[in-house]
Order: structure tokens, then sequence, then C-alpha cells
């Protein structure tokens, strides 16, 4: 699968106006809401994980064209053709040709809520201590990356400061991968936001959550 984003988005423009919408909208169509219901069911017998999904919907080449919930569709099925659940016959005609394997796990509906309430935390223990403290000057990793990361390109190589400690949690760049949790100190980081574009105002900032392997200390001439 190809891990080269399509997804970071943030900071650039063309992309149209932003519209507004009441709060508590969730879903626009019936199918969305199948969608959703669909994604939360196969990944039972699916096996991947949270950073899994999120690496195949924002690696698809026509994200920026696609509805919210047509990545999502879009991305379940690459998830299931890769992970031999369905073939391109079943999923071109709507209809299993195979009896499903009962050897995996099944997400019955009498365990939804549950499994909603517990959620997926992501926070781990590590025994290394944090490298970096509240206050500190970091420089973010530069220049993209073949695989998919959770930091976005528009502070890629600037210069913040460390306004926060979250804990250590999983690193999606390695979970994304199936090469395990490799959980890293989380940070948050605070950015001038004149420092990222040329247009911000005075008095701007940016707030941006990082992993620890994402940041390197900042020089004082930086």
């Amino acid at each position: 699968m190809n891990y080269v984003t399509h997804a970071d988005l943030g900071g650039t423009t063309g992309h149209g106006p932003i519209e507004y919408e009441p709060e508590g909208v969730v879903f626009h169509h019936v199918w969305e809401a199948k969608a959703l219901a669909l994604t939360l069911a196969a990944g039972a017998p699916g096996g991947w994980n949270i950073d899994m999904i999120r690496a195949a919907r924002e690696t698809l080449p026509n994200y920026a064209d696609q509805s919210y919930y047509e990545t999502w569709t879009v991305a379940l099925e690459r998830l299931l053709a890769a992970g031999e659940l369905v073939s391109a016959d079943e999923l071109a005609t709507g209809h299993a040709f195979a009896p499903g394997d009962p050897s995996r796990r099944v997400l019955a509906a009498g365990q939804v809520a549950a499994v909603l309430a517990r959620g997926g935390p992501a926070s781990r223990p590590v025994d290394e201590p944090a490298k970096f403290d509240v206050g500190d000057r970091v420089l973010t990793r530069a220049g993209r990356v073949d695989h998919h990361t959770r930091l976005p390109g528009y502070v890629a190589g600037r210069v913040g400061t460390v306004e926060r400690l979250h804990g250590a949690h999983v690193l999606p760049d390695a979970n994304a991968h199936g090469l395990g949790e490799q959980p890293e100190w989380l940070y948050t980081v605070v950015f001038d936001a004149q420092e990222l574009w040329d247009d911000a105002r005075p008095g701007q900032r940016v707030s941006v959550d990082a992993w620890e392997s994402y940041l390197s200390p900042a020089g004082d001439d930086s």
C-alpha cells in the first residue's frame, strides 16, 4: 500500500469555502450511518488498528475530492481486500461468494454499546523520561516522509515551544504499519502563526500535538 499522504491539506488554499453547520449534525445521508456501522463491525474480524484505518483513508489519491464518509467507505474496501476478507468480485457485486471464516472475531449487536463506551485509549507506560520540558524550544522534523505520520506538513521544519506533556502514547508512524505500538512521549507544541504563514496576524498561535521522534532541540539561532 502506498503510504504517501494526500490528506495533509492544513494551511493550503484552493479548497473552496468552509461550510458551517449546526452543532450536532452527524450524518447527511442514510448511507453515511451505514458506513460508520460497517467500519466498526469490520474492525473486529479485520484485526487492524486505528492508525491503519487512518493511513488507509489519508493515502487515498483522490482524498481531497471525496466526502468524509466516502473516504471511510473506500478505505474500508482497501482494508478488507488487503486482509483477504472479501474478493474483488464480492466488492463489485455486493454479494458473498464464500462462507465467512468462523474462527474470526465477530462484533455482535449486543456488544456495540460496550465497545463504543470502552473506546481505545492510546496512553502507554514507558521507562524513559521525557526529553523535553514545558517551555523548551523545539524544531520539528523537516520534509515529507514516505510513511503515515501525524505531523502536519505546515509545521514541518518549524520552531515552536513545548506547552504541555501528555505522557506516552502509541506512535502512529509505527502502529499504522504493523510495527508495534512503540509508545513515545507526546507533547503539545505551540507555534507563532507568523512562523508558519506570512499573512498571519501578530499574536495568533497554533497548537499541535507532536510525538517525541518528531522533535529535536531548537538551536539558539533558530
